[in-house]
């Protein structure tokens, strides 16, 4: 969810249109909760998604859940920390080992940021500088800390693209 906010955050800064929804399934705590996310140029319809452009996937449930709804020829990233069984024959999949990447940084909550990192990396969408405005205007007050474990977390990700 906080990957999917930051970017749409990030590209609404850049004078983009953006929608972003989030859904809880009714597990809600390691479920599958999940965002859509659209960014374009022009006026969105419908905050809706059918088939995505791009899938980030962080766990093994998601991945069995989702992997369908990549558009032709589109792009999953995978956190390659979970056993995912198999590929889609539609989609480019790139496997990273954020959850592994993330404990090794001390923090497992940053695995969103590795995996936004390499998304960005792969896919450009919005300015790196921008991420980093986000990061820092969405940080809670009392926790300042965070801002630069989310920066480095997120510049990882970007080295792995």
């Amino acid at each position: 969810m906080l990957a999917g906010k930051i970017m749409a955050e990030a590209a609404m800064q850049e004078g983009r249109y953006v929608t972003w929804l989030p859904a809880y399934g009714p597990e809600v705590r390691g479920g599958t909760a999940f965002c859509m996310v659209i960014i374009s140029d022009s006026e969105i319809g419908s905050p809706y998604i059918g088939e995505a452009d791009t899938l980030i996937i962080l766990n093994g449930l998601s991945f069995q859940k989702f992997k369908c709804r990549v558009k032709k020829n589109g792009l999953i990233i995978a956190n390659s920390s979970f056993d995912l069984e198999d590929d889609p024959q539609n989609a480019r999949v790139l496997r990273y080992p954020f959850t592994d990447l993330a404990l090794k940084q001390g923090n497992i909550k940053v695995a969103n940021m590795i995996a936004l990192g390499s998304y960005l990396g792969q896919k450009g969408t919005v300015a790196t500088k921008t991420i980093f405005e986000t990061i820092r205007r969405m940080a809670p007050a009392g926790k300042k800390e965070l801002i630069k474990i989310n920066k480095q977390a997120f510049m990882q990700g970007l080295r792995l693209a």
